[in-house]
């Protein structure tokens, strides 16, 4: 598992770019699914079918999201200094002075204009990217090209230190959850999504697909566990969370018992998640056709948004706990 979160997350995949790790989600499902097929926007669609004889199953659609956050070149002077824009939520306190790799191979580190107070906000229109380039005819990007954060894969003890862990942690659950299901008496479709980070699309267009009768997302969360963090419960270490609110969304209460219960009765350590700030692809699947049951387990992660998200390596292994469980079952309500 750790090997594939450390592919994966070394692997670039902004908003709508996200081939290079749709190439791996596939290689990798193809042995576990009974079918697998990528739709119009990308998502890939991995079905499990039902065990023979199963009665009235439930189709169920468990969905992560492939792409992260990045960047745009939007503008180069004449000295080839390279003007962006973000995709998805790049915040400027975890952007300046960070290494970017464009999808071309290109390099390069963010400058600021001028800074007059280091500890104020930073906006990133007053940042650039400088690619080493001494002029516009030797700059070795152009308007349209993007790029996402760069850094390596540490451990740090239990912990695991990346890009992308939002939502690259998500997508190795589905997959190590799909390999620990061996039968099931549900309908499981595993969605590896796009373009979440700008608006939840790729989420809407699969649920409309799918269709399902109850959506889960797999998602992470931020943490509260910080010096002067947010007052949320959600730490490291202490497994997966149940998602009750977010910004976009109120778990369906029927879902929330089902995954509470299932939790307790495998003995997986879980937490209960109230979240003040983001949402997840269970807001797009929730609303889709005439309504979706939805909920969310999410993965705790310190950092989100950073080039250097952090995550429990415990926690990621109870949460291929729970969906396992989660799929494994019968649905009685």
């Amino acid at each position: 598992m750790k090997q594939l979160l450390k592919t994966l997350t070394e692997s670039f995949g902004p908003s709508g770019y996200e081939d290079a790790i749709r190439k791996i989600v596939v290689t990798e499902v193809k042995p576990l699914a009974d079918e697998v097929r990528v739709d119009a926007l990308g998502n890939v669609i991995a079905r499990k079918k039902p065990a023979s004889g199963a009665k009235n199953p439930k189709k169920i659609m468990f969905a992560a999201h492939m792409d992260e956050i990045g960047v745009i070149v939007s503008h180069i002077d004449k000295n080839g200094f390279v003007r962006f824009t973000n995709i998805g939520g790049t915040f400027g306190r975890y952007t300046l002075g960070a290494r970017v790799r464009f999808l071309n191979g290109a390099s390069g580190v963010v400058g600021y204009d001028r800074l007059e107070q280091m500890d104020h906000w930073l906006p990133i229109d007053k940042m650039y990217i400088d690619v080493g380039a001494t002029s516009k005819k030797d700059c070795p990007v152009k308007v349209g090209d993007v790029a996402a954060f760069e850094r390596p894969f540490v451990e740090m003890g239990n912990r695991i230190v990346a890009k992308s862990l939002d939502d690259r942690t998500g997508v190795v659950a589905l997959i190590e959850a799909m390999r620990a299901v061996k039968s099931t008496p549900n309908d499981l479709y595993f969605v590896f999504t796009t373009q979440e980070e700008v608006g939840t699309r790729g989420a809407g267009t699969a649920a409309y697909g799918v269709d399902p009768d109850i959506g889960i997302a797999v998602d992470v969360t931020p943490t509260g566990d910080t010096p002067s963090s947010l007052k949320m419960v959600m730490e490291l270490g202490k497994g997966p969370c149940v998602k009750f609110r977010d910004v976009g969304m109120l778990s369906d209460p029927r879902v929330v018992d089902w995954m509470l219960q299932t939790a307790e009765k495998a003995k997986i350590p879980h937490q209960r998640e109230v979240l003040l700030v983001g949402s997840t692809d269970a807001r797009e699947i929730q609303v889709s056709r005439a309504g979706v049951m939805a909920g969310a387990v999410s993965i705790p992660v310190r950092y989100v948004h950073s080039s250097s998200e952090m995550v429990d390596y415990d926690d990621m292994k109870n949460t291929v706990k729970l969906l396992a469980a989660l799929a494994s079952k019968p649905v009685t309500f």
